[in-house]
């Protein structure tokens, strides 16, 4: 099974994104089979591509409506991503945090 089919919601709109001494960027957040990636239709602002194998951990924050992750990478650096939409914000979590986990592959020798 790939990691793509277990995406339950593959793009969002309206995400902002905060990091450490850097403005903050809105944009649509998409998730692939192997990276995290925000993207803003404004001029000279760089695109966020983030390898699934580069995040070490996530914590979920909500506030009324909206819900936040806090995403902490293998290479130290820390992003926010608010999210409109608890639903939304949920979807996008779980999908991160099953790609943390590695998807067991059937052993060929375990039917012997």
């Amino acid at each position: 099974m790939e990691f793509a089919e277990l995406i339950k919601t593959p793009r969002v709109d309206g995400v902002v994104l905060h990091r450490p001494f850097m403005p903050t960027v809105e944009g649509t957040l998409c998730l692939t089979g192997h990276h995290l990636i925000l993207s803003s239709r404004q001029d000279n602002t760089e695109e966020l591509w983030l390898l699934h194998s580069n995040i070490d951990s996530i914590e979920k924050r909500f506030v009324g409506c909206l819900g936040s992750i806090i995403v902490k990478c293998k290479d130290l650096r820390v992003i926010q991503l608010d999210i409109p939409g608890m639903e939304e914000c949920l979807n996008i979590a779980s999908s991160i945090e099953v790609r943390r986990s590695p998807i067991p592959n059937p052993s060929p020798l375990s039917d012997r």
